[in-house]
Formats: structure tokens, C-alpha cells, sequence
């Protein structure tokens, strides 16, 4: 008896998400590739590619959403506040690679954008049976990072109805922190768990319910806007130039002496001899060349001017 009610169960469970699934944009089928599995190579590929440049479209019509979020962020850092992505599969994997790429682009510490996926580090990997379905889990891996009021949550499922980012957006708004959602579907239950929902309408997919392709390329181009723009917004930057960057190893380094002479105009060894004079710190070696200040008294003036290079320029220049 008891079999038969958790089989009667079960098919009560797949049935509504086969009605879910059912009304999800990204997972309808394609009319434009039923044919992609009698074509040659090149022909796929190019059946794919024409998808693929629908995503620019849609993330640029989410901008206003994007903005919205990107101004969270620049507040919550500002206040010492994290970013933390949070999400199950590849919507997970995007978000921590989001997150480890800003400490040597930026040179912020990396707890200040952190990355949470469904099941853990070994999900990183491999899938994690059940993780994404687990609401408890998502409160529980949120307490374990001391999620605050004063962080930013940005919660990622491109079918817009993973139980694990619902539930972590309902405790980032109990808590007080801004709840941000991304997501592939009109009108889903992520985005209606979220303060601030972002949604890029990609459509279907090349192949059907592979929301690794689209999705997860607009998913991508998001996760660069909310870091770049709150970084350029937070200091990071100088013009076009990334002045923060982190010279851990010689590629980076080499970067860090060609930012210096793109900002200045100087020669190279002007730039290298800048660098080792501030501790190889791009900012603070191209302010010691545009203004003749040392490192302690350049440092000094990024701090009064919340690290903004320009600004610091402008007013050492002015005799400010």
C-alpha cells in the first residue's frame, strides 16, 4: 500500500513539473533546428552560431534591471559588503566563476565576491543528486557564508524554478539583504522571489533543454556587467583601464607596465621603475608619474578620494 502511494506520488510530482517545464521558454523546441542532427558540421555550427547572437540582444534588453542590480553591489561594497552568487549546475558554476576571477582582475579580497553552489565544491564537478531541489540546503549554505543586510544576493537558475535559489532569495529578503534573480523565462517563480529580477528572453535553445548554450552565455554576460560595472563604479578604473589589476605572475605583470604606459604616455622602463617604486601597484605608479607623488603620499590621496584614480589626479594637479 504504502509503494503504491509513494508511486501515485511520484507521478503526481513529474506531472507537475512536466507541466512546468511545458510553459518554460527555454525549454521549448526550436523550430529553426529540427533538422541540426542531419546537417554537416559546418551547417551546425552555424545553425548555432545564429542562436547565439540573439543573446546580446536579450541581455541589452535587461539592462534596466542590470543597472538596478549593479547599484546594490556598488552600495554594498561601499559599506564592506559582499556580492554572493548563488546557484545549482551551471548557473552555480557560472557564478563561482564569476566570483574567482575578481580578485586578480580588481585586487579585492576574495571574500568580497563569493560563488555558492547546490551540493558544494564537489558539485563543481559533478552533479549532486537532489542538491538543487533541497530548499533547507540553500538557508543552511547561506548562514555558513553569515549572509548579512549589508551583502547582495544574486541568485542564478535559468528555468526560473529551482528550489534552492527560490528558497535562498526568500532568506537573503528576511535577513534584509537585496535579493537579485537571473533568469532564462518570463514571468517565473525565481523572479518573483527576487527584489530585483533580471530576465534575458533567449529563447529556445539549439538543442532542446540545453540551457548551458544560451542561457548560460547571457548568464555569463550578466555576471561580467555586475562585476565590471560595480568595480569601474567602485574605483576600479582609470578611463578604460583596469588600474587594480593583481601582478601575480608575468602575464599580469607585463599588463601592469603597458596600463601604465597607456595611461601616462611614459616609456617603459618610466612604467617599470613606477611600478617597483609602489610595490608593483598600477594605480599608485601611475599617479606617482602624472603627479610626482610617492607612494606613501599617493596612497594617502586614493584614500581621501575612495581609491578613484582620476579624481585623485585631478586634484593633485589642481594643488588641491
Amino acid at each position: 500500500m504504502a509503494d503504491k502511494q509513494q508511486h501515485t506520488d511520484r507521478l503526481q510530482e513529474e506531472s507537475q513539473l512536466l507541466a512546468q517545464l511545458e510553459q518554460m521558454v527555454s525549454e521549448g523546441r526550436n523550430p529553426d533546428t529540427l533538422d541540426i542532427d542531419l546537417l554537416p558540421t559546418e551547417q551546425i555550427l552555424e545553425k548555432i552560431n545564429r542562436e547565439d547572437q540573439k543573446v546580446a540582444l536579450a541581455v541589452r534588453d535587461a539592462i534596466p534591471q542590470i543597472a538596478l542590480a549593479v547599484d546594490k553591489i556598488v552600495t554594498a561594497f561601499a559599506a564592506g559588503g559582499r556580492l554572493i552568487y548563488l546557484g545549482a549546475g551551471t548557473s552555480g558554476r557560472l557564478g563561482i566563476l564569476d566570483a574567482v576571477e575578481c580578485p586578480p582582475t580588481f585586487s579585492v579580497s576574495d571574500q568580497q565576491v563569493l560563488g555558492i553552489i547546490a551540493g558544494g565544491e564537489g558539485a563543481i564537478y559533478k552533479a549532486v543528486e537532489g542538491a538543487e531541489d533541497d530548499p533547507k540546503l540553500a538557508i543552511s549554505d547561506l548562514q555558513n557564508v553569515g549572509l548579512s543586510k549589508d551583502d547582495v544576493l544574486v541568485g542564478l537558475a535559468a528555468s526560473g524554478r529551482t528550489p534552492y535559489v527560490i528558497s535562498a532569495l526568500e532568506y537573503a529578503r528576511q535577513v534584509g539583504a537585496p535579493a537579485v534573480s537571473i533568469t532564462c523565462n518570463p514571468d517565473s517563480a525565481v523572479t518573483r522571489a527576487a527584489d530585483i529580477g533580471i530576465v534575458a528572453l533567449v529563447g529556445p535553445e539549439a538543442l532542446t533543454g540545453s540551457t548551458r548554450m544560451k542561457s548560460g552565455s547571457a548568464q555569463k554576460m550578466i555576471l561580467n556587467m555586475l562585476t565590471t560595472a560595480a568595480m569601474i563604479r567602485s574605483g576600479k578604473s582609470y578611463e578604460n583601464l583596469m588600474v587594480d589589476v593583481n601582478a601575480s605572475n608575468q602575464k599580469l605583470y607585463a599588463r601592469a607596465i603597458r596600463i601604465c604606459m597607456q595611461a601616462t604616455g611614459c616609456d617603459h622602463e618610466t612604467a617599470r621603475e613606477a611600478l617597483i617604486h609602489t610595490g608593483y601597484k598600477a594605480k599608485l605608479a601611475i599617479l606617482h608619474i602624472l603627479t610626482g607623488l610617492d607612494k606613501q603620499a599617493g596612497q594617502a590621496l586614493l584614500d581621501k578620494q575612495q581609491g578613484f584614480l582620476r579624481r585623485a589626479v585631478e586634484q593633485a594637479n589642481s594643488g588641491g
